[in-house]
């Protein structure tokens, strides 16, 4: 341990050394007190208050809700981790909170597998029943009218085919599958999907692919049921005529047949509610209307189980 001892005895020896120097006779001056600093105090440094993430809820059930019959829809969440999906033999897509779109063809048999498959090599499957529907079935007592389209016919057609098949085929990102679907017109319904003819009791006749809405005349607006991407815009299709196909994504599109005039073309986005055409009578068709029809994959839906009663 150090003694501080006062500074006249700790320099007494330097003042003996130099003897010469008288000493005083004045007493010895109080030597400067000692002062220490206190060490500084050092204040914690404040962090940030970080409010924790809360992580994703597992999904472990395959959830849906729609309308469960011929022509219908479902809308649903697959399980977490989920690797791929399908109902029946035809793949699903689903977004990365694991929402779908899936959908029935007119002519669906009364059950069909919903599927999902897990990272884990699980499958996780929903058997759904399917309703039947009474489509309006017209039968005459005639032939079929024999011969079938000519070769020039079909050499005009076949690209046309090939056509709507390529715009369907197209992946676009669009988010109107998410939507509830409003009607593109009103007016009175002349032809309700499904309608179909047999003739001499057996021969079936294709069955109308959508729903035909007829309004006083030409040049009546319609707009998107709901948001979308064109995928295809032409103007002169032999049975079609003008037609408008809008992609609203997850493999579920929209087409309008027969208009007298297009507003929108290839690559426009569209929203729901958006004047896209004005109604029409181009290709064949017997008088001013709007054909709207409505595919997910190869299935085909009933426009009017995606929008309710017309008000």
């Amino acid at each position: 341990m150090r003694v501080h001892l006062p500074m006249a005895v700790r320099f007494a020896p330097l003042l003996g050394l130099a003897g010469c120097v008288p000493q005083s006779a004045e007493p010895e001056p109080a030597p400067p007190p000692v002062t220490t600093r206190a060490a500084p105090v050092v204040q914690p440094v404040a962090t940030p208050s970080r409010t924790p993430i809360p992580a994703e809820p597992v999904r472990r059930n395959l959830a849906f809700q729609g309308q469960l019959e011929q022509g219908g829809w479902i809308r649903g969440t697959m399980p977490s981790n989920t690797v791929d999906a399908a109902l029946g033999d035809t793949e699903i897509a689903f977004d990365e909170e694991g929402r779908f779109f899936a959908a029935f063809d007119r002519d669906q048999g009364p059950s069909i597998r919903l599927s999902a498959r897990l990272e884990s090599g699980e499958t996780t499957t929903r058997d759904l029943v399917i309703a039947p529907r009474e489509w309006d079935i017209e039968r005459v007592n005639v032939a079929r009218r024999p011969g079938g389209a000519s070769e020039a016919f079909m050499a005009r057609r076949m690209p046309e085919l090939e056509a709507i098949y390529l715009a369907r085929q197209k992946e676009t990102g669009a988010q109107g599958w998410r939507q509830d679907f409003i009607w593109p017109a009103t007016g009175r319904i002349s032809g309700r999907f499904g309608s179909q003819r047999i003739y001499r009791g057996s021969e079936a006749g294709s069955y109308h692919s959508g729903i035909d809405i007829a309004t006083g005349g030409s040049g009546s607006p319609f707009v998107a049921p709901a948001d979308g991407v064109v995928v295809l815009a032409v103007t002169d299709f032999s049975l079609e005529g003008q037609l408008l196909i809008v992609d609203h994504g997850q493999g579920l599109n929209s087409a309008f047949l027969h208009a007298s005039r297009l507003l929108v073309s290839e690559g426009e986005q569209v929203r729901q509610g958006q004047h896209i055409g004005d109604i029409g009578s181009s290709g064949r068709a017997t008088g001013p209307h709007l054909h709207w029809s409505l595919m997910w994959r190869d299935s085909r839906l009933d426009p009017l189980l995606f929008t309710g009663p017309m008000r």
